[in-house]
């Protein structure tokens, strides 16, 4: 009899030791899978936890959801709301691994590229490609006129914030978190490299600066040749002359597709059509590169008011002094197009 009790007790012992090794082996094996498509979670902002285990679930994150929501209770990572952000783990992590990787909030940040953007819708719809926000809450706050006058910007003149860049951001950054950001790298950018004296020194501001560097940007592809754009441009400018700048116009009627200027665009009211106004526009006419924006800083001295393109494939453009010269250097690039069978 007693040998019988003693056969069954180490029965249920041999049984509770493999119970507890099996538990154990849930809790310390690999959770998180190898081969899915990515290891990035996001958990968005405001979650609950059944929300952020349904992401890992619908993820592939996690093998073993009743031992993860029991240890997500007993390690303190069950919370309201639960921890936002972007977050890189690891295949083979077990659950405890990755429950303290998502409470440590260590996020794996994105790399958010600006580069040409034509509107500052363009912005917000890039950026909401990076960051958690979508691009109507972020175009929204650029729209906002109390914040924008707040910042020393209206919506003419935004665009002159943004400098072209890649930078990294956490994910669940918010619309002002970004615009925070720009405001700081802007003002970096201008504080290097002499950039505020020299803007002084041409007698205007940094925005004034990239609204021409804006054009200088559109009226050239060539970085050799935009320092002497630049300077044109420049003395038009000095002498009152209007900028008579072709990209303006496109900017004005948003006709942004059309192969070449034509008497619409140029006769086109818009305070942003320089054929009709004089002075720079009210704001940049798209997003001005670094090239562009220092070109306009240290633009070629000349003589030179009057340019047009070459028209031989090049990209480059004939510059003149004179209404006359220019007129012979129109008269060849119309023959060079000719030549090349495009007119």
């Amino acid at each position: 009899m007693k040998k019988t009790i003693w056969l069954i007790a180490a029965a249920v012992a041999g049984l509770l030791i493999v119970s507890a090794l099996l538990a154990y082996k849930k809790l310390i094996g690999p959770a998180v899978p190898r081969g899915l498509d990515s290891y990035y979670v996001e958990i968005p902002t405001n979650s609950g936890f059944e929300a952020v285990v349904a992401i890992l679930r619908e993820g592939g994150f996690v093998e073993n959801e009743s031992a993860f929501r029991m240890l997500a209770e007993r390690m303190g990572y069950k919370r309201t709301p639960m921890r936002a952000g972007r977050y890189e783990v690891r295949p083979g992590w077990n659950s405890i691994q990755l429950i303290r990787h998502l409470r440590s909030g260590e996020q794996a940040p994105v790399r958010l590229v600006l580069t040409n953007e034509r509107l500052t819708e363009n912005v917000a719809a890039k950026a909401a490609r990076f960051i958690e926000p979508d691009s109507l809450a972020i175009w929204a706050l650029f729209q906002d006129a109390a914040y924008l006058d707040s910042i020393g910007y209206t919506p003419e003149t935004l665009m002159s914030l943004f400098i072209p860049n890649t930078y990294e951001f956490y994910w669940n950054t918010s619309p002002r978190g970004f615009m925070e950001r720009m405001i700081r790298e802007h003002d970096a950018f201008w504080a290097k490299n002499g950039r505020l004296e020299k803007a002084r020194a041409l007698g205007m501001s940094p925005a004034e600066v990239y609204t021409l560097a804006s054009i200088v940007e559109k009226e050239t592809l060539r970085s050799e040749e935009k320092p002497r754009v630049a300077g044109a441009y420049l003395n038009r400018l000095e002498i009152g002359m209007r900028l008579q700048a072709d990209p303006t116009c496109v900017f004005a009627t948003r006709d942004f597709d059309t192969p070449r200027v034509t008497e619409y665009h140029t006769r086109f009211d818009s305070p942003y059509n320089t054929y009709l106004y004089a002075g720079l526009p009210p704001g940049p006419i798209s997003m001005a590169s670094i090239s562009s924006i220092d070109a306009v800083l240290n633009a070629e001295q000349h003589d030179y008011i009057y340019f047009c393109a070459v028209g031989d494939g090049s990209g480059l453009h004939a510059f003149a002094k004179t209404l006359e010269a220019h007129n012979q250097n129109a008269a060849r690039y119309r023959e060079n197009l000719r030549q090349r069978g495009l007119r």
